[in-house]
């Protein structure tokens, strides 16, 4: 088997190395370096995220329907490798790589036409609503709780562990709509707006004086129906999903 790079290949490595070397800042390269957390600084990943998107090479894992370059494995894995070398941060992955496959996949149109441009853009800021207090490894025993009310839900309980929630101005969260089967049976899928009233944001602190993640409160958090992925009570599929790409890149 021949592994070496075709001279089309050689020749995108080569435009991907010219465009780091002219677009990729020496204070985002040392930001990067001098980094200790999983995560660069938000600031700093979103000025390298905009950089990115001017160029239109921010989501190599997108279709090119959505705004993706439509590259091949090989285009990818090459932009990866030198985008490491030259010292380039990761871009924050929870809305890119995350969520985004999640709305494409289950999504609604509107849904589609409404969020993936404002995660594309860095406009959103998104944040993951998974764990919480007795529901981290067992995730399917959650007990946040969305009960109908018309055209909304009323959302109660909280989230542990949320990383960047205090720097995020949205959550995409599993919620418990249905509490009489089966636990995977009965969660739901719902995006939040983290300044709607009744949501509130306590810090943890690490034993290293850290400040990563977060515990998220929900009191009487009104969520438009609208606001669901796909249907309700089938959210645990839609969160293996998003898992897929979470553990899988």
């Amino acid at each position: 088997m021949n592994l070496d790079f075709s001279p089309q290949e050689l020749a995108f490595q080569r435009e991907v190395q010219v465009f780091l070397a002219h677009n990729l800042p020496a204070h985002i390269v040392a930001a990067t370096a001098n980094n200790a957390s999983v995560f660069v600084e938000k600031d700093i990943a979103l000025q390298w995220q905009a950089i990115l998107v001017e160029k239109g090479w921010a989501v190599p894992q997108w279709p090119g329907e959505h705004g993706g370059p439509d590259w091949t494995p090989a285009q990818k894995y090459i932009f990866s490798r030198e985008c490491y070398r030259a010292g380039a941060p990761m871009l924050i992955p929870l809305g890119l790589l995350m969520l985004a496959p999640v709305i494409m996949a289950f999504g609604s149109e509107a849904q589609k036409a409404e969020y993936l441009p404002k995660i594309l853009s860095g406009e959103h800021y998104w944040c993951q609503g998974y764990s919480e207090p007795g529901a981290g490894s067992d995730l399917a025993s959650l007990k946040l709780k969305a009960e109908r009310d018309g055209d909304h839900y009323i959302v109660n309980g909280s989230k542990l562990w949320t990383t960047h929630a205090h720097l995020a101005d949205h959550i995409f969260c599993l919620v418990r709509t249905d509490a009489s089967g089966k636990p995977q049976a009965g969660i739901s899928f719902l995006l939040i707006e983290l300044d709607t009233p009744g949501v509130s944001v306590e810090p943890i602190i690490t034993m290293a004086g850290d400040h990563e993640v977060n515990q998220v409160f929900f009191d009487n958090v009104r969520v438009p129906v609208s606001n669901r992925i796909g249907e309700e009570n089938k959210g645990w599929g839609y969160a293996k999903y998003l898992l897929e790409f979470e553990r899988g890149g």
